[in-house]
Order: C-alpha cells, then sequence, then structure tokens
C-alpha cells in the first residue's frame, strides 16, 4: 500500500498516551496509514486535546448520555462510520463493547492489552503480575472479539519484573513498550500484512503462534 492510504479511527477514554505513539508515527513520511478521527467516552479527556493540536478531527460520545450500552454502542458506530475508517483502534477506551459492537468491526479491530495474554485479563494487571511473583510482564496487542481481552493476539512486548517494582513502576515501563508495539502492528494492518481468520491472527499469510509475536523489551 502506498501513501496514508489506511484511514485509522481510534477510541480514548483518558490522557491518550498510545493515541499520541501512533499520531507520531502516521506522520513519518512512509507511514502507511493516518488517523482521520479521534472520539472520546469523556469529555475531559486530555486525548482530545493531543489529537486538535496535531489537526485530528475529534468527537465525544458521552456514555452518560444513553440509557444503555447498547444504545450508546450505536452512537458510537454511527459517528465513528461517518468516516468510513479502515481499521478502529482502541487506546485506552474504557468500555466494555456489546456483542453487536464487535461483530459490526470484526477483523478491522485492535485494542493493546497491559498484560502478557492470556495471563491477566481485565484490570489490574501490573498488581496482579507482582502479586504473582511473575518474573516478566509485557502488553499484547491484539484483534477484538466478543470475549474480553481474548481475541487473537499479533504482538507482544516483555519487560524483566524487577526487584523493588510498584505497580507504578512496573506500568511505566510496559507503557514504553505499548508505544513501540502499537504502531507496528498498525503499520502491519495498514501494509495489508495482518488478517484476523477465524479466531487467528496471521501476518505475511503465516498464522502467528497463540501468544502473537513475541519482543523482548
Amino acid at each position: 500500500m502506498s501513501g496514508k492510504n489506511c484511514k485509522v479511527a481510534v477510541l480514548i477514554s483518558g490522557s491518550g498516551s498510545n493515541l499520541q505513539a501512533l499520531l507520531t508515527a502516521s506522520n513519518k513520511t512512509e507511514a502507511p496509514f493516518s488517523v482521520c478521527k479521534v472520539i472520546s467516552n469523556r469529555p475531559e479527556a486530555y486525548g482530545l486535546a493531543r489529537a486538535a493540536e496535531a489537526g485530528v478531527p475529534t468527537s465525544v460520545v458521552d456514555h452518560h448520555d444513553f440509557s444503555s450500552r447498547e444504545a450508546f454502542d450505536r452512537a458510537l458506530i454511527e459517528a465513528i462510520d461517518r468516516q468510513s475508517p479502515d481499521l478502529v483502534v482502541l487506546a485506552g477506551f474504557m468500555r466494555i463493547l456489546t456483542p453487536e459492537f464487535v461483530r459490526h468491526y470484526r477483523g478491522r479491530l485492535l485494542n493493546i492489552h497491559p498484560s502478557l495474554l492470556p495471563k491477566y485479563q481485565g484490570l489490574h494487571t501490573h498488581r496482579r503480575a507482582l502479586q504473582a511473583g511473575d518474573s516478566e510482564h509485557g502488553a499484547t496487542v491484539h484483534f477484538v472479539t466478543e470475549e474480553l481481552d481474548g481475541g487473537p493476539p499479533i504482538v507482544q512486548a516483555t519487560v524483566p519484573v524487577q526487584a523493588g517494582d510498584t505497580p507504578e513502576t512496573l506500568a511505566s515501563r510496559v507503557q514504553v513498550q505499548e508505544h513501540a508495539i502499537y504502531p507496528l502492528a498498525v503499520t502491519w494492518f495498514a501494509e495489508h500484512r495482518l488478517h484476523m481468520r477465524g479466531e487467528r491472527a496471521l501476518l505475511d499469510d503465516t498464522l502467528l503462534p497463540h501468544s502473537g509475536i513475541r519482543l523482548t523489551g
């Protein structure tokens, strides 16, 4: 794929550090993707300011304005589809999505999760890794399916757990790796190298391991 032909919509709820990594990557001359829209469910999300500074259109679909999760997700689909994106990326989007939403974007919906999936689906991953005495921790980019944090992994980055680590210090090192692997996965998708077939991820027409490609941070 030549040029920035892959349009990416990014959903956020907070500060948008992974959004910033994607914006920075998309600004490179050789980047095959562009961020066409940033949507937040929280009007105060700092990521909206990051997007505006980068000249990317933004909108807010506030979940408090809807009586049900289904109604919110339908409004969110409508807001996203106005942009006709090729890929939808969850970047700290703190909502559990309905099956209807996930099915609508199946095969073109990515998320990043701060653990080495399938370990520690859900919240508080850094604390749980420390409590378990793990020697390594990390982050996973995966396709989104109806199972929470259960879609096929694409790429993982690992970091060693160090003596004296707290959830905060561990999180900061994991986040550095998140900012590297998320743009990488989006680039693979934009180059038509990354696909989802059934419940597995493929890169260059090769089935990836069940844990995805693992990189050492």
